[in-house]
């Protein structure tokens, strides 16, 4: 297994994630699934096969095997075979492994990104899902109207300052 931000190009390993952050999420298509902090490991197979195991944002993603075939597409263009891509179920995501240029993209797109885990974890209440920032004019006089959003990871909030009607991304810890 390799460090992803060591990974050097001319590696088979950093071939691949030059592969991988091209592949865009099906849902959200500003942000890659590397910026999303999906890939948890780059393991070379053989002389030119490579294993990937990816960690579902949410365990109950409906996009996964979208993103699986996109990973292997993405992967065979690059060049690999045999491919192998597994999703990692035993180490849990964390919207703390969303890059910075990843929350960048999300805001941009009109959805606010999470906060960091360690300001969930300690909210004595749960303000933080209330008043987070309207991703359009950066007010934090907003509100969430429901936590169920067009996606199991979003959810939907109004900002009282533009008016605007607004996703959240949710954070997970």
């Amino acid at each position: 297994m390799v460090d992803l931000a060591l990974a050097h190009p001319a590696t088979p390993e950093g071939k691949a994630w030059e592969a991988l952050a091209q592949v865009p999420d099906p849902e959200i298509p500003v942000v890659s699934i590397a910026d999303l902090g999906m890939i948890f490991s780059i393991t070379p197979l053989s002389d030119a096969g490579i294993r990937v195991e990816l960690l579902p944002t949410f365990s109950g993603c409906p996009a996964l095997d979208t993103i699986e075939k996109m990973v292997r597409e993405a992967l065979v263009d690059a060049g690999f075979a045999p491919i192998e891509v597994a999703f990692n179920l035993h180490h849990p995501y964390t919207s703390d492994r969303i890059t910075e240029r990843g929350r960048q993209k999300l805001k941009e797109w009109g959805i606010t990104p999470p906060g960091k885990s360690s300001d969930v974890l300690l909210a004595d209440n749960l303000d933080f899902l209330n008043e987070v920032e309207c991703p359009v004019c950066g007010s934090r006089n907003t509100e969430m109207k429901s936590p169920f959003g067009p996606a199991l990871c979003r959810s939907l909030h109004f900002c009282f300052a533009c008016k605007n009607a607004f996703e959240a991304f949710k954070p997970i810890c």
